[in-house]
This record gives C-alpha cells, structure tokens and sequence, in this order.
C-alpha cells in the first residue's frame, strides 16, 4: 500500500500511554519481532476495539501489555501519522497515578527514560518529544 493509499483509509484509533513518575522519567516500549518498526521505541498502547471508548482501550492495553492498572490519565494531545502499512489516529493519554509495577507480558523490552534517549524511535512520536520534555520540566 502507498502512501496516497492510506490517506484514504480510515484512521485507526490507538490509544496510548505516558506513563509519568514523579521526576519526570517515562516508560517506553520496544516494538517486538513480527510487528511493523519492530526494534523502534514507542510509548505503550494499542488499537481502540469497536465500540470501545478510547480511555477504556488505554486501561485494558496497560493491563495485557504492562500488568498496570491505570488510575487517572489526562488526554494529553491527538496525533495523525501515515505509515508505509497504516494510517493510525494515536491518542495520549499521561498518567501520573498507576497501580503495580510494569512487566514484560508481551515479551517486549521497556525502559524508563529521563530523557528519551532510545533510538530509534517510532516516527509518530519524534515531532512530541520536545513537548514532552517541556511538560516534564513543568512536572518535576
């Protein structure tokens, strides 16, 4: 599929999470073998189910993929991006109050990074990097 070809495809919806300590460091995933930018750094989450609400998708993805029950988390901003095999509408959510410490259910490596210094990372997340270094400057 082309670029064009995925213009014209509805976005899928991804709900993803920033998971925030107190200083400041957040967590983030590597995408495992099999999968699309498989070895890029990205932030947790997954695809928002038919007739889920996106938040509800967030929760249950923490869950399966890290053993973390999200709390709270505020949306944080929407983001539009157009892979080579997908057009996706991500939606972060951070959340600064969890339940349990994260685990590696999906085999996947996880760091957590003061400064994100993973490479690489998926493109969708580069362009938020600054904004996010900005808000944790405020948060810390």
């Amino acid at each position: 599929m082309n670029t064009s070809q995925a213009q014209v495809i509805k976005p899928i919806d991804v709900a993803v999470g920033i998971l925030m300590k107190a200083n400041g460091d957040v967590l983030l995933g590597q995408r495992p073998a099999g999968k699309p930018y498989a070895g890029y750094w990205e932030f947790p989450g997954g695809k928002v189910e038919a007739g889920e609400d996106v938040a509800d998708a967030l929760r249950r993805e923490f869950m399966e993929e890290l053993g973390v029950k999200i709390v709270c988390a505020e949306p944080w901003c929407c983001v539009e991006h157009v892979y080579p095999h997908a057009h996706v509408r991500l939606y972060f959510y951070i959340s600064r109050h969890w339940e349990g410490e994260p685990q590696s259910l999906e085999g996947q490596a996880f760091a957590w990074q003061g400064s994100v210094d993973v490479q690489p990372l998926l493109p969708a997340t580069i362009p938020l990097i600054e904004d996010l270094n900005q808000l944790r400057a405020v948060s810390s």
